[in-house]
């Protein structure tokens, strides 16, 4: 059947993809990620609905990270090359479920679905009149996830981008109609939300979306569309009739979310309870796997209800009434340590390997390397605890054998006037998953509780080479033979690192897990991380995989499960 001519038609140029071909998912992916990080701070200032708690573009970022990882994950994969290499229904669902898994806040979790509504058609295949067909897929079960959708949102500017293309036609004529349609979309959000409207801002979730639109445009035509003007800050008198959250506010004063294994007639019925709950309902996903996220005042019911329809993992509860953020110094003055003052707290961590050590510090900690054969001893803890110039220090040693070095150290700087608590920390995985959840704008104590909850859910291992025949757990070892130790214990002998990494692994998913943490030395084979990455993803349903590089002075391979 011929098709009308439509106000794009144009002559194809040969920068121009005709199919949205796997390495251009790939593309997609990382120009989403990039375009959301770099407007992220000005999506998270227009923020006023459903909560103003300026968080959408960083949700939108973060979902998107995760999304344009699992691709690249895809791409690593061992023989991902010639016969074996991804094609667009490998990428697209890899893309969709990287977003399904690490999906954060209401309009994150929506783009979520939206990624998912597109793979379905875009495996299927990936011409321009596929494209329209995936962003109506996309559009209508993006609005089915949400329990009383509302116009002027994500869920809006996603229906005008699938009316703009509708009549199908080459890939750039339709990325180019969806994303005038989404942009054109946008600007009216405000006429059709009041608390838009009164704020005087375009949705949030609707301008990461034309951001996310924007970037497959490029990626099927090469050339940017025009970037959005500024958009102003919310009217103060506006923003703060939404602000208010919790008992005695205006809405439910909880954020919760969670991944949830479960059966679809489980989840119809998880959905009603939840509506009955609070606000703000999405839930996404399908095929067993489901992404959860509303708003409540009892985060406990809603967790529990997850656990009466199934199998709830990677909770996530989030006040909206969180502790204010330090006051701000001014332009012209130096920050608190460098004036000289004491910083309100700090996490000292020991760590192998120059990279773990600069990456722990580039997220805040104070660290202290440890070389092999070359452990810190209590004064270089100390020197470290004092490095920091903090009235609060927490102290994560990493390891079993620092545990009375650090003890000491922590008691010396007591003496000294500085508040230290110690978490028996026995591995890196353990210091890196409590240096995540610690919040230093919290209570000492509640973040001190954190870390160590954090720290006692990881179980870890490490990968070695024998130096010499010995005895173990195992059984008998010898020279060049790899072991895998679980808890500091030998429970696999091996002849190859890569296997033996395999069968660590098994063993320790076989107790469940949620998150799989791989720290890989330069010494370690090339490949090592992207091969151990493809395992749990096609072994294991929901759980995610992170890699951090150790460099020099580090065991081969450390891994935590968490």
């Amino acid at each position: 059947m011929s098709r009308a001519p439509q106000p794009f038609d144009h002559a194809v140029r040969s920068d121009e993809r005709l199919v949205l071909d796997a390495e251009a998912v790939r593309a997609w992916s990382a120009r989403t990620a990039e375009a959301l990080g770099r407007e992220r701070a000005a999506i998270d200032a227009i923020n006023v609905f459903p909560v103003a708690d300026g968080d959408t573009g960083t949700n939108l970022y973060l979902t998107a990270d995760a999304a344009h990882r699992a691709v690249e994950a895809v791409f690593a994969a061992p023989g991902a090359t010639g016969d074996r290499a991804p094609d667009t229904a490998d990428a697209v669902r890899a893309m969709a479920h990287g977003a399904l898994l690490e999906a954060r806040g209401n309009s994150g979790t929506i783009l979520s679905q939206l990624l998912r509504g597109m793979a379905g058609v875009l495996a299927e295949g990936a011409d321009g009149d596929h494209l329209a067909r995936a962003l109506a897929t996309a559009a209508s079960s993006a609005r089915a996830a949400v329990a009383h959708p509302e116009e002027g949102t994500i869920l809006t500017v996603a229906a005008a981008a699938a009316t703009g293309c509708r009549d199908g036609g080459t890939l750039p004529d339709v990325a180019r109609r969806a994303y005038e349609g989404a942009r054109t979309a946008l600007e009216a959000t405000p006429g059709q939300l009041a608390v838009l409207g009164a704020a005087g801002v375009v949705d949030a979730g609707g301008q990461g979306l034309v951001a996310v639109l924007g970037a497959l445009l490029e990626t099927v035509t090469g050339t940017a569309p025009e970037a959005l003007p500024p958009s102003p800050a919310p009217a103060p008198a506006a923003a703060g009739t939404t602000e208010s959250c919790g008992p005695g506010g205006e809405g439910p004063g909880y954020e919760v979310l969670y991944l949830l294994e479960a059966e679809d007639a489980a989840v119809e019925l998880l959905k009603a309870r939840l509506d009955a709950l609070g606000d703000s309902l999405v839930v996404v996903g399908g095929d067993g796997l489901w992404n959860v996220h509303v708003h409540v005042d009892d985060a406990g019911a809603a967790v529990e209800a997850g656990i009466e329809a199934g199998r709830p993992h990677r909770i996530r509860v989030t006040h909206f009434a969180a502790a204010p953020a330090p006051e701000p110094h001014r332009a012209d003055e130096a920050p608190a340590h460098a004036r000289g003052e004491r910083a309100h707290r700090a996490v000292v961590a020991v760590l192998p390997g120059e990279g773990l050590a600069g990456l722990c510090a580039e997220a805040g900690a104070t660290t202290v390397q440890a070389r092999p054969g070359e452990p810190p001893v209590g004064d270089d803890l100390l020197a470290a605890v004092r490095r920091a110039h903090a009235r609060e220090v927490v102290l994560l040693p990493n390891d079993t054998d620092l545990r009375a070095a650090a003890a000491t150290a922590a008691e010396r700087a007591r003496a000294e006037g500085i508040r230290v608590a110690l978490i028996p920390t026995r591995a890196a995985v353990q210091g890196i998953a409590a240096l995540a959840v610690h919040e230093p704008d919290r209570s000492f104590d509640e973040d001190v509780v954190a870390m160590t909850a954090a720290a006692g859910a990881t179980r870890y291992a490490e990968l070695a080479v024998a130096e010499r025949q010995s005895f173990t757990s195992a059984g008998v070892c010898q020279a060049g033979d790899v072991l895998g130790l679980i808890e500091g214990d030998v429970a696999v002998i091996g002849q190859d690192l890569t296997d033996t990494a395999r069968t660590v692994l098994d063993r320790m998913l076989q107790a469940g897990g949620e998150l799989v943490t791989l720290v890989v030395a330069d010494s370690a084979p090339p490949g090592l991380a992207a091969t151990l990455e493809t395992h749990v993803r096609r072994g294991y349903l929901a759980v995610d995989t992170v890699t951090y590089h150790a460099g020099e002075g580090a065991p081969p391979l450390l891994i935590g499960v968490e």
